[in-house]
């Protein structure tokens, strides 16, 4: 099986969120599991670290492109990540400070698209399955169901397409259509009067797949559809929820070179080192005791920050420590600048990102506290049961089909999860975890529970393995 899987970001390249960790690990997962041919192709960004990349293999790739002019395109190759990616370099569209929010997003990810084509051309026999991603690579798909007709090289190439957020859309004015080479696919891209490369993607896709089978289910209602629900519902036959994995090279207790010390499930010694690390990395009090509460976060409305907010004195009022690193909404890193200053001996901010820190409070913390207002798929969850850190969650998107509620009678669950969006739901569920934390015997049991499970993307690339056969058959 010959996959190439086309990303407008991947780890360790280039990363703003989720999608940027599953197209880092999702090829060598194919790789390593099922044996395919899979390689990532993207942009090469002025903010990628040059020190990732490998030779320059194609220094003129000629793409058809007439909406920039002559856009000069060169190729690099690289296995940093242990799969071949291809990394476009197009400086006219990609050698600016940031990776999204210019104007012309719609056509800096069209070229791409057009690219990834033409290259795909140039690396020896057509992939089976070209496998896009999101908005930015919906292009790639519209255009592939096209040429399939004309162009014998790609005849029998079938499509997938991710939905990793339906919310971003990439929506452009529909008149630039025929400058983008797209003359012809109006009805493809158009919705409610605007073009979108994701409406495209899902229009044109073979398959479509989401990064949960709950994400999979509400995409088809109007609350999450984002005026794309009744597309979706009409092509449900070719739609599946698939949830994502996570990198045990990168998260794992045992091994994790930025923690304080090493653990595994049947030895949670080092937590406690782990824990204590955790509380000095803030200047707070070393009372190991008192139950340690989490947020790794973007500071946005989706993440249920508004709850948060409300429930910031209930948080306290649980005897826990309160400890968030995340930034966003000017309003919510202002209230958390607040409740340090209110609270400074129980409550520890960082504002922006850090990667170490991040593994730090994944190991350190007794509870990761993630109430969305929707939630895709969530890493953090499962990073968080990984580490023993028990998580309380909104029960959406994939955070449903991730935690399950512990049971004390049966013994079984590896969290606390609550259905309505509400700050009183959310607090009931985070006391109910303050108090199973102060019975040691159920702690350790919700602890070994989730850190014993399979969420490894080995496991979610058998499931996209089997997709791509599908669509190979279709």
């Amino acid at each position: 099986m010959r996959v190439a899987i086309l990303s407008s970001e991947a780890v360790p390249y280039a990363k703003t969120g989720g999608l940027g960790d599953v197209a880092g690990a999702l090829p060598k997962a194919l790789r390593e599991t099922n044996g395919a041919d899979a390689a990532l192709i993207l942009p090469l960004y002025e903010t990628t670290d040059r020190n990732l990349l490998g030779s320059l293999i194609i220094d003129n790739l000629e793409v058809e492109w007439h909406a920039g002019g002559s856009t000069p395109t060169r190729v690099f190759y690289s296995t940093t990540t242990g799969a071949p990616a291809f990394l476009i370099d197009a400086p006219r569209y990609f050698a600016r400070p940031g990776i999204y929010g210019y104007r012309d997003d719609y056509e800096r990810f069209a070229f791409f698209c057009r690219a990834a084509l033409a290259l795909l051309k140039r690396l020896g026999n057509p992939p089976d399955v070209v496998h896009g991603n999101d908005w930015h690579s919906g292009f790639a798909i519209a255009e592939l169901a096209a040429r399939r007709h004309y162009d014998s090289f790609y005849s029998n190439t079938r499509t997938v397409f991710s939905i990793h957020n339906l919310a971003y859309q990439g929506a452009f004015d529909p008149a630039e259509l025929p400058r983008l080479g797209f003359a012809n696919e109006w009805q493809t891209f158009e919705t409610d009067g605007t073009a979108s490369g994701m409406k495209a993607g899902l229009a044109a896709a073979d398959v479509i797949s989401t990064v949960s089978r709950r994400y999979a289910l509400e995409i088809q209602m109007p609350e999450h559809g984002y005026g794309l629900d009744w597309l979706l519902r009409l092509r449900r036959d070719r739609l599946v929820g698939i949830t994502n994995g996570i990198d045990y090279d990168v998260w794992n207790p045992a091994t994790d070179p930025h923690t304080a010390a090493r653990y595994d499930a049947n030895d949670l010694g080092g937590k406690g080192i782990c824990k204590l690390d955790l509380l000095r990395q803030f200047n707070l009090p070393e009372e190991s005791a008192r139950p340690i509460v989490a947020s790794i976060s973007r500071l946005i409305p989706q993440k249920g920050y508004d709850l948060i907010r409300e429930a910031a004195v209930s948080i306290l009022e649980s005897g826990a420590f309160f400890i968030a690193l995340g930034s966003g909404a000017r309003e919510n890193e202002d209230f958390l600048q607040a409740l340090r200053d209110y609270a400074p001996h129980r409550v520890g901010v960082y504002l922006g990102f850090n990667e170490q820190l991040a593994h730090k409070i994944e190991a350190g913390a007794d509870i990761f506290l993630m109430p969305s207002l929707y939630e895709p798929c969530g890493l953090n969850q499962m990073y968080s049961t990984r580490y023993g850190t028990v998580p309380v969650v909104r029960a959406t998107g994939g955070l449903d089909d991730t935690v399950q509620n512990f049971d004390r009678a049966r013994g079984d669950g590896n969290g606390f999860k609550f259905e309505r969006y509400s700050t009183g739901a959310m607090v009931e569920s985070l006391y109910e975890a303050v108090y199973c934390y102060h019975d040691r015997e159920a702690w350790r049991k919700i602890q070994w529970n989730g850190m014993r499970e399979d969420n490894s993307w080995q496991r979610a690339a058998r499931r996209y393995t089997e997709l791509y056969h599908a669509a190979a058959r279709m």
